[in-house]
């Protein structure tokens, strides 16, 4: 089964924070999750994706480029997105199409949105998708704290379905790339 890590919006200015953005709380733990993904993807010969929201420190110097701390593997792949989903407006299907991907493994920043909606979109385009349930982050809210979000994300998303293609949320510790959803069909 092909198969593609897809790291998205982990830039330096989401998760240390800038005059915009209030960062993430736990960001050494979050940094030391991703690095251990890609590790795993790179063992397992997994093709490895980083998605750049170009809002971010609009779309240019430090704040908009992955985290320094995050290792970016030789020959990994980035694409840079406009909006909140992944999959609007840039070449991502059209990539995973073409190398016969089924199975996305998602890891990254904000969780209430572009996290939460690459899930979705992933099970709508065709794809079973494993969030990395401690591998993805987000600030607190003026209503729920960043680990209340997570929490509730890692709920709400494991299990959703679109009849064919469902996301199981799955901890870094885990075979991640050993998909188990066909137990589950």
């Amino acid at each position: 089964m092909n198969q593609a890590l897809l790291v998205i919006d982990s830039q330096q200015a989401l998760i240390d924070g800038d005059a915009q953005e209030p960062g993430v709380p736990n960001k050494e733990e979050l940094l030391q999750k991703i690095n251990f993904v890609i590790e795993k993807a790179l063992q397992a010969k997994i093709t490895v994706i980083f998605i750049r929201d170009t809002s971010v420190s609009d779309g240019n110097g430090e704040g908009f480029q992955i985290h320094p701390a995050i290792h970016i593997p030789e020959g990994a792949t980035i694409f840079n997105k406009s909006a909140t989903s992944s999959f609007y407006h840039t070449p991502l299907l059209n990539y995973l199409q073409e190398r016969g991907v089924e199975h996305l493994v998602i890891a990254g920043c904000k969780t209430e949105y572009c996290i939460d909606t690459a899930v979705r979109m992933a099970t709508v385009n065709g794809f079973d998708a494993t969030l990395v349930g401690d591998a993805h982050g987000t600030s607190d809210s003026s209503d729920l704290s960043a680990e209340q979000i997570i929490n509730h994300h890692n709920r709400v998303l494991h299990g959703y379905d679109n009849d064919d293609h469902f996301s199981l949320v799955r901890s870094a510790d885990e075979d991640l790339f050993h998909p188990i959803h066909d137990k589950y069909r």
